[in-house]
């Protein structure tokens, strides 16, 4: 049987509105077109010759003695033929399988029109007919298939009704009787014919269509589960570029300045020199541990070494940056009664780390393009609801050295860091030719209950 074809490349109607070209077939399904079509004819005409003997064999004692028409005579001869047309039109299922059902539905009509004899024989026709409701039910949609299944079975209703009231002379009582009776034999033939072969048909083909719309939900699911799995490794490629820019733009732009100015001192100045060979070797140091530190956190079998920075880091990190510029440190903070409260209480982690990686970003940021300026890194944590790291410096003392027209990186990890946690970022130049990077960050809401932080001897 030849496999179900897809919906859109179903043949069109054969007749009425113009139709699509129809593909060629290929040579496979040419192929399998004959070997449906031989198939039927040898099956038919395998029980038109085996049914004989076979009941000869072990003929009924009980009921009537069958008579099957003798090989070879003129109503067995015009029985084959007609089993023969109807498995060569099988043939034409392909290209039109709407009418090769019709015809082959027509063709037993003629049997038992021109051959009645062959009454006992004649139940080997709705063979083909089934296999025509197969073949169109697999290639044509019901919705446009009815009319010719119900033309079929009204040919299959005719043929059969007309060959029993031709040989058992059901019309000879009463007309009403034999009417009654010949379509009844005729409908049970329709059953057997298209009812059933359309049910099987249908259930295959829902079965199938099934089994395809769960394949293409697994495939999208699967389609689906990449595209998470994408846009987590995109985040996390971004993370990483932030931390990575962060690291190497902090150390290696002091230690390309540091190395400027070592140039310029080794033969005034040694001493002051060595003394800045020492500061890029420190810097070096510190970027291979935070390299270090990145890896260890990239890799599950290798912990961090260190903690995730905080506001409170921002101390020694403004420490640190004095070795190669002119920076000081202002921390406003509320005293409460003594007790105060811990620098970026309230803040969350996430928060912590943006403003540390912003501040990092804007002292790195200030050497690189405003080497000599005086800078003032602000941590104001007095309001009860926020806090503001401020880092402004002036204009460039010396003309700046190192940077490249490229860039802006930087300011773009700021911000993104700034939408991540929600925090207020502002960026710009001053009044004086300097820059000023401001970062609000919010601090989550405590319990009205929790009164432990304005508690002195809790604090301390």
């Amino acid at each position: 049987m030849a496999p179900a074809e897809p919906l859109a490349q179903r043949p069109q109607a054969e007749a009425g509105g113009a139709a699509p070209a129809r593909r060629p077939a290929t040579a496979r399904e040419r192929r399998t077109d004959v070997l449906v079509a031989l198939g039927t004819a040898v099956v038919a005409l395998g029980l038109l010759l085996a049914l004989p003997p076979l009941d000869a064999a072990d003929p009924d004692t009980i009921g009537e003695t069958v008579s099957y028409p003798a090989v070879g005579s003129a109503p067995w001869t015009v029985l084959t033929l007609g089993l023969l047309a109807q498995a060569a039109a099988l043939l034409a299922a392909r290209r039109a399988p709407r009418t090769t059902l019709v015809v082959v539905a027509a063709i037993p009509v003629l049997v038992a029109v021109l051959a009645p004899q062959a009454f006992e024989l004649f139940g080997l026709t709705p063979f083909a007919v089934a296999v025509a409701v197969v073949l169109a039910a697999l290639r044509v949609p019901l919705a446009r298939l009815w009319p010719a299944l119900t033309a079929a079975a009204v040919l299959v209703v005719i043929g059969g009704a007309v060959l029993w009231a031709v040989t058992s002379g059901g019309f000879r009582a009463s007309f009403g009787q034999g009417l009654t009776g010949s379509i009844g034999q005729g409908v049970l033939q329709a059953v057997g014919a298209v009812g059933l072969p359309l049910l099987v048909t249908l259930v295959v083909l829902s079965r199938r269509e099934v089994r395809v719309a769960r394949t293409a939900e697994a495939t999208a699911v699967d389609r689906e589960q990449d595209a998470l799995i994408d846009a987590a490794v995109s985040r996390e490629r971004a993370a990483m570029a932030r931390e990575l820019h962060d690291i190497a733009a902090h150390h290696l732009s002091g230690i390309a300045l540091m190395s400027a100015v070592i140039d310029r001192q080794i033969d005034t100045d040694p001493e002051r020199a060595h003394e800045g060979v020492r500061q890029v070797r420190e810097q070096s140091t510190a970027v291979l541990e935070d390299l270090r530190r990145l890896v260890g956190l990239l890799r599950d079998d290798s912990p961090a070494e260190r903690a995730v920075e905080t506001v409170a880091g921002v101390v020694d990190l403004v420490e640190r940056a004095r070795f190669r510029s002119d920076v000081r440190l202002d921390v406003l903070a509320v005293d409460r009664a003594g007790g105060g409260r811990p620098l970026g209480d309230g803040v969350g982690p996430l928060a912590q780390l943006a403003a540390y990686r912003t501040v990092q970003e804007a002292l790195a940021n200030a050497a690189l393009h405003a080497p000599g300026a005086p800078c003032t890194v602000t941590i104001d944590d007095r309001a009860d609801d926020h806090l503001v790291v401020r880092v402004e410096n002036g204009p460039a003392a010396v003309p700046a050295q190192g940077s490249t027209p490229a860039g802006g990186n930087g300011l773009r990890g700021m911000r993104e860091r700034a939408e991540l946690v929600g925090a207020g970022l502002q960026v710009g130049p001053t009044d004086d030719g300097g820059w000023l990077v401001a970062l609000t960050l919010g601090r989550e809401a405590r319990p009205e209950s929790d009164t432990t932080a304005a508690d002195p001897e809790v604090a301390r």
